[in-house]
């Protein structure tokens, strides 16, 4: 169903929490800071894409200087609530092989709050890994409430983090790779990988 590309959910967690990555411009940045979540002027009402990958995060943002993406924060989440999303997620995108049919994956996406999408994964050196894929989940409505209320425990700036690793990027790019956080395959019941079409024994039994 892949094509021999590595369908595979890494992340940085521990026993009770899993780290996401978002970037928005400082007034969000600093009131969610403030806050120890997301508050006003953040968009309730709009999708919201969270990122385990701070490589991927750090290619969409261009490494923390895109207009509204000056500030990236790393975002600790509970397990139970990133594992919830995981289960009520529905592909952005129609699969043949995985869906019954296009009209079956159009029914699906009907009021479901959570889009999983992948995406190439990135190398420090942001050529893209065309073999592996990177998830992006995609929160809204309930999913998003859930997200800001009850999910979040902690949050941080990490952009001169992510900078400095890009600038230590142009000297060696070993020497970049061997800061990056250590991100590794989050464990999942074979169920809940084949629910979000990750690829087959690529996980942890959860």
């Amino acid at each position: 169903m892949n094509g021999g590309v590595l369908r595979q959910v890494r992340a940085w967690y521990d026993e009770v929490s899993v780290v996401v990555y978002q970037a928005y411009g400082a007034e969000i940045a600093d009131a969610a800071l403030r806050a120890g979540t997301f508050v006003e002027p953040f968009g309730m009402g709009r999708m919201t894409w969270i990122k385990p990958s701070f490589l991927w995060m750090a290619y969409r943002s261009g490494w923390g200087t895109k207009s509204g993406q000056t500030r990236v924060l790393r975002i600790r989440i509970t397990r139970d609530g990133f594992e919830w999303a995981l289960a009520h997620g529905v592909l952005s995108h129609y699969q043949a092989g995985f869906h019954e049919s296009e009209a079956a994956w159009k029914q699906s996406l009907v009021g479901a709050p959570v889009r999983i999408q992948w995406d190439p994964e990135q190398t420090v050196t942001m050529k893209p890994q065309p073999l592996v894929r990177s998830i992006q989940i995609g929160l809204s409505g309930e999913a998003v409430r859930r997200y800001v209320d009850q999910w979040i425990v902690g949050l941080e700036d990490v952009t001169a983090e992510m900078q400095n690793i890009r600038d230590l990027t142009r000297q060696s790019p070993t020497a970049a790779e061997a800061r990056l956080p250590a991100e590794r395959p989050y464990p999942m019941s074979d169920e809940l990988a084949a629910h979000i079409a990750a690829t087959a024994g690529a996980h942890p039994a959860g």
